[in-house]
């Protein structure tokens, strides 16, 4: 899933590269990147059952539990429900990312599906990841200013750490104000259309990232998705105002919506390592700043569904499908020696990566 939508601006403590590697300067390993390719090759193309099936059923799992925990009278049952909903809808979320990366000639219909069945109904269509995303895997603009999901988290100010997650739980208010305020606004006020446009339709972490318009049959599709967002929007709007949906059910449901928001700002946080200071880097550089936390660690399929538990693995071949990640990984590893660094960028768990960038804040301050 994608980073969460935010303006916010982070300042970086005083720092040194002397008591790190400087990663923008490890060369790439090419017996690493060509044992990689050569082994995925019969993994690449994307079983469209599997991806339906996956969607369908975390979509249908997803609304049916948030419709039990908006109705219940019980405490326990909501908060169970909520959890189940939340994880769900998670998941279903996530394969923005898939929709981002994949050629949509090998999975007719899917990007429409997805925003059918999740993009538009939770306010997060296709469009603010897709020309998005896809700078941040650019070869020279990773881990640069130029990259719309980068920041140099681990060498900023300790405070900005637990900031960069609260923050995130307020996304889903800020996406109904996005659709049901600011889209039927720029219609009529031009400059607050590129406004919109350049900063309110990306789903990037980069305070400086400006998005362009786009064109052609993008910008086409573009205003088709949106129209239909901004009504779904006011709709919802329209249906707590007249006490159609009962206010405490808007509350429920956002509050889900949220939690789905601070789980994936979580999954962000150590999705990478964050210690690139925003020099281009290498291949191989990339990856070691990406992090896979693979099997046998259970939890990472709850928090880092639809393959990004594999991220670096993703950013060392991001067009491989999603459903061939884990055995992607299983052939690598197991044809790699030991000190090839494709087996530094494994980590046991979520709190081990926490805690290793909340150091080096705290370091890096000192």
């Amino acid at each position: 899933m994608p980073e969460a939508m935010t303006t916010l601006s982070f300042h970086r403590a005083a720092s040194t590269t002397a008591s790190r590697a400087p990663t923008h300067r490890i060369a790439d390993d090419r017996a690493m990147l060509r044992t990689a390719a050569d082994l995925t090759r019969d993994l690449a193309a994307p079983r469209p059952a599997i991806y339906w099936a996956d969607l369908v059923a975390s979509a249908t799992l997803g609304y049916g539990a948030l419709a039990l925990a908006v109705t219940t009278a019980s405490t326990t049952g909501m908060i169970a429900a909520g959890v189940v909903a939340m994880l769900a809808l998670y998941r279903a979320l996530s394969f923005i990312h898939e929709v981002s990366h994949v050629k949509h000639s090998s999975l007719p219909g899917f990007r429409l599906g997805w925003n059918v069945l999740v993009g538009v109904p939770m306010l997060t269509p296709s469009f603010m990841y897709e020309g998005v995303h896809n700078l941040h895997h650019a070869r020279t603009r990773y881990g640069t200013s130029e990259d719309p999901e980068y920041l140099p988290l681990a060498l900023m100010k300790p405070w900005t750490l637990p900031l960069f997650i609260l923050i995130s739980a307020l996304a889903p208010v800020a996406l109904l104000v996005r659709y049901a305020v600011l889209s039927p606004l720029s219609v009529l006020v031009p400059a607050l259309r590129r406004t919109v446009v350049e900063r309110y339709s990306a789903l990037a972490i980069n305070p400086s990232f400006r998005r362009r318009s786009p064109e052609g049959e993008a910008r086409a599709q573009w205003n088709r998705i949106e129209v239909a967002a901004s009504l779904w929007a006011i709709t919802i709007v329209a249906l707590v105002a007249t006490g159609v949906v009962p206010f405490h059910g808007f509350v429920v449901a956002l509050a889900i919506a949220s939690a789905v928001a601070v789980t994936n700002q979580v999954r962000t946080l150590v999705a990478h390592l964050w210690e690139n200071e925003g020099e281009a880097m290498t291949v191989t550089a990339q990856y070691l700043d990406s992090v896979n936390v693979p099997p046998p660690t259970l939890l990472p399929a709850l928090w880092a569904p639809v393959g990004l538990r594999y991220h670096a693995l993703h950013h060392l071949l991001p067009s491989l499908p999603y459903h061939a990640l884990g055995e992607a990984h299983r052939r690598i590893t197991a044809a790699l020696d030991h000190d090839s660094p494709y087996h530094k960028a494994s980590y046991a768990g979520l709190p081990g990566l926490v805690g290793r960038i909340a150091r080096s804040t705290m370091r890096i301050a000192r």
